[in-house]
């Protein structure tokens, strides 16, 4: 069986346009991502799955830089997109990460893809983003092809086309659904980046533990907030959307 994260990413956020390569130490956060994603231990490939836009040229031009595949698809049909994406890279498992998420933990990703191997004769789809306790920025999702085919061919309502996933987490008595979740509930801590408050707290917490430690977890994270409260009150005032980015 073959495992695939597949990343969405593009220039055109509403929010914040051009966040996922905004810079901090000079290193754009979508090479920040794809180099933590790097050491995701149960995955056999990372797929960037991007747009035809000529907007996310950029993208395209950072994933030939660091060798990294490339899938390019409609920018509104985003479950198209990615579908396709996961069939071009032979996709039996498919693990989703957004590109909002630069300091997304690989053992967290790792817990996850453990969790539904074990028990994929039981569950169709594991997250650790439904029932919140991690922090917003460590989601992910993992889920058999199958269940994203079907998706991609049953799926009429324009959120389900847009954010790829809920066709199958809003039919519980249809698909299997497993939740893993943090030993402890750090749900109110916002680590993804949507908006301008959010990028200052995420630069301020890569600026202090990537010069001292490139494999910085989110244990860490947590110990630095805990040393500089302050730095919480930067985002909390953002509203998460409803469906993730």
């Amino acid at each position: 069986m073959k495992t695939v994260i597949i990343v969405q990413a593009r220039m055109t956020s509403t929010r914040l346009p051009g966040k996922v390569l905004k810079k901090v130490l000079n290193k754009p956060l979508l090479e920040y991502q794809i180099e933590r994603l790097k050491r995701v231990k149960l995955a056999d490939e990372i797929v960037i799955s991007t747009t035809i836009n000529s907007t996310d040229l950029p993208i395209i031009e950072l994933c030939d830089r660091l060798s990294i595949p490339y899938f390019r698809g409609s920018e509104e049909d985003v479950l198209a997109r990615y579908y396709q994406a996961a069939k071009e890279h032979h996709a039996d498992v498919v693990v989703r990460v957004t590109s909002d998420c630069p300091l997304i933990d690989p053992q967290v990703i790792d817990r996850v893809i453990q969790f539904y191997l074990d028990n994929q004769s039981q569950y169709d789809y594991v997250s650790n983003c439904l029932e919140k306790t991690y922090p917003r920025g460590m989601d992910t999702e993992v889920f058999s092809f199958l269940a994203l085919d079907q998706a991609f061919v049953e799926a009429t309502a324009q959120p389900e086309r847009e954010h790829v996933t809920p066709f199958i987490y809003i039919q519980p008595e249809r698909y299997r659904l497993a939740e893993v979740v943090y030993s402890e509930n750090q749900s109110s801590h916002r680590w993804t980046v949507d908006t301008a408050d959010d990028f200052e707290l995420i630069k301020r917490i890569i600026e202090g533990l990537y010069p001292q430690n490139q494999k910085f977890t989110l244990e860490d994270c947590l110990d630095l907030l805990k040393r500089y409260p302050d730095w919480l009150l930067i985002n909390t005032h953002v509203e998460q959307k409803e469906y993730a980015a």
